[in-house]
């Protein structure tokens, strides 16, 4: 197939990219290679992919790259916490205006298939169970309780503590941060597109996603890579709130493998259909397990628990991914232990 990735000299774009066209696919890259991820200028794609620079805001570049495409794989976004609300329309226009003016321009070019890069975050807080009043949403965690260290959300009926579990892509959404915000409109501008235009799409709600290739000291990086950049510094990895945090981390070889598996379905989905799929390990950790495997494999310093949070952050978010598993026939295939040993001395992107 003829395929689009935009926001595929990424990170997870990257292994994307190498992914589809080590496939057979004949892939075309968009990316603006904007300098907060791109430091160091120029993609390095593999033999083969054509490479366009330009925003996936900028219709006419969009239209242009559309031509013969048959699936438009969409990785195109701004990731990650950010630092403060000033950070708002950063996001809301490379992730919600970026993913409008592509839909748009897929609607005038007749491209009806698309896989949507998604995240865990649309849930905010995970699943979880009261003993006495089963499964319950809990509010937003309150300051007061994080700067006393009150780190696990109480029952909203009775206040006892709740038990977590795997949250499934039936669950509602509930963003809790800017970021958690622009993602949900990206799969409400994609729901809206479909039923308009009879095209079709997947979403990928990617969890906690690392491997070869994070971008170095940079707020809006995964944790995983502001640990291993940590580590690199000779410094301890910090750790928030008390490190108990449960999270599903996914190598990106594996979020790799499921935007192939999409891209060869997507196709055959009938009309105006949009389907969600979580892509986890299904093997869940905590933020403080993660940085302590990093470590030990690194041979650097033990990770310090710092009791600091941020308060755009949600307690646990762990994922139920057999609905992929079994409709895709995806599975994951790099271990927890064998992952973190690797990343451990692979290079971030903008290491020398």
């Amino acid at each position: 197939m003829n395929l689009l990735v935009t926001g595929g000299a990424g990170f997870v774009g990257t292994a994307v990219v190498a992914g589809l066209s080590g496939s057979g696919h004949r892939v075309r890259v968009l990316d603006a290679l904007l300098p907060a991820v791109h430091p160091q200028g120029g993609p390095q794609t593999p033999d083969g992919v054509e490479f366009v620079r330009g925003d996936v805001r900028d219709a006419n570049v969009v239209e242009s790259v559309l031509d013969g495409v048959d699936v438009v794989c969409h990785q195109a976004a701004m990731v990650g916490l950010g630092v403060d609300l000033d950070d708002a329309p950063d996001y809301v226009g490379c992730n919600d205006l970026g993913t409008a003016v592509l839909l748009s321009a897929m609607a005038r070019k007749g491209v009806d298939a698309l896989v949507l890069a998604g995240s865990m975050v649309v849930y905010g807080e995970g699943r979880y169970r009261c003993a006495d009043h089963g499964d319950v949403a809990p509010g937003a965690r309150r300051r007061a309780d994080l700067d006393a260290g009150v780190f696990e959300p109480p029952c909203p009926v009775c206040g006892r503590r709740l038990e977590p579990g795997l949250v499934g892509e039936d669950a509602r959404l509930d963003p809790r941060n800017v970021y958690a915000a622009s993602k949900v409109a990206q799969e409400h501008l994609t729901t809206a597109w479909a039923r308009a235009s009879g095209g079709r799409a997947i979403v990928l709600r990617y969890h906690n996603v690392y491997g070869p290739g994070m971008p170095k000291d940079t707020p809006y990086a995964g944790v995983a890579s502001l640990f291993r950049s940590a580590l690199a510094r000779g410094e301890a990895p910090r750790v928030f709130e008390d490190g108990g945090q449960r999270r599903d981390f996914v190598h990106v070889d594996d979020v790799a493998g499921a935007n192939l598996a999409a891209v060869l379905a997507v196709g055959g989905r009938a009309e105006g259909s949009v389907e969600a799929y979580n892509v986890g390990s299904g093997d869940v950790h905590t933020v403080g397990e993660m940085a302590t495997a990093l470590a030990e494999a690194f041979g650097g310093p033990q990770p310090v628990v710092t009791g600091e949070y941020r308060l755009g952050d949600v307690r646990h978010i762990t994922a139920d991914s057999s609905r992929l598993r079994s409709a895709l026939g995806w599975r994951s295939g790099v271990s927890f232990a064998d992952g973190m040993r690797a990343f451990a001395k692979e290079p971030l992107r903008g290491e020398v």
